[in-house]
């Protein structure tokens, strides 16, 4: 089996001494996720947020874009060069996953529109309930995992499909051909770092969500299963230089 070079472009760090120095970031969370698939992976950190990104698409096999804290309507500095890239990923339909952050940061790069929810912060565990699969997909098979997120799709870019939908979130998921795929939840989270984050961020949510989220919380979420579609997904062709391009 062919290894898989994946890219991970990272956009925040954990500055909170309570969060930051518990746990590892979120890069090394995402290769925790990977690692127990059957492929072998080399990984690459992009450290975006500082405006790091590869010179060229084809230095690796596929690339994901992590969660962030930061709006992707914000004039965070790395923002433009992360939409150029993302751009050109689809030109050459190289696998992209998007998490969080960067299901939003696809779709607004793509011609899509991300807007702060009228409903405000979601927070806990979702079900992403899929109306559309794609090959990777397998076992097809709705989605528990994690939530944080302020910000939403509210409007797909021309070219991409609605995959699934949560009930707090219309564009829970969706994908662009065979190459780009996306989610709003986290499957990188684990129950114990899902509850430091709520307990960091208490102040930020109110009461009432930290009380409905913390009893909503569970142990047993789908992340292994979004990870084996990923792993599909990531599998370099065997044709010569089929997923190279520059």
């Amino acid at each position: 089996m062919n290894s898989v070079r994946l890219g991970i472009l990272q956009v925040n760090h954990d500055k909170s001494e309570t969060i930051g120095d518990r746990f590892p970031d979120d890069a090394h969370r995402f290769r925790d996720l990977f690692d127990c698939l059957p492929q072998r992976f080399r990984y690459h950190v992009y450290m975006t947020i500082g405006g790091v990104l590869p010179d060229r698409v084809d230095e690796q096999d596929a690339y994901l874009i992590t969660g962030s804290p930061l709006s992707v309507n914000s004039d965070a500095r790395f923002l433009p060069d992360l939409f150029e890239f993302i751009r050109r990923c689809d030109d050459a339909r190289k696998p992209l996953v998007g998490v969080c952050f960067g299901h939003q940061a696809i779709a607004a790069a793509l011609g899509g529109r991300v807007e702060k929810s009228g409903a405000g912060w979601n927070v806990g565990v979702e079900t992403t309930r899929f109306t559309e699969t794609r090959p990777w997909m397998s076992p097809r098979t709705d989605l528990d995992l994690y939530v944080f997120h302020q910000d939403e799709v509210v409007e797909l870019p021309d070219g991409c499909s609605l995959l699934g939908s949560s009930p707090r979130n219309a564009c829970a998921s969706f994908a662009r051909g065979d190459h780009i795929f996306t989610t709003q939840s986290h499957p990188e989270f684990g129950f114990e770092f899902m509850w430091a984050l709520l307990e960091d961020e208490r102040s930020l949510i109110g009461e009432s969500l930290y009380a409905s989220a913390a009893s909503a919380m569970s142990q047993q979420t789908d992340g292994s299963v979004f990870s084996e579609w990923c792993g599909r997904l990531f599998e370099p062709d065997d044709t010569d230089g089929a997923n190279a391009a520059g």
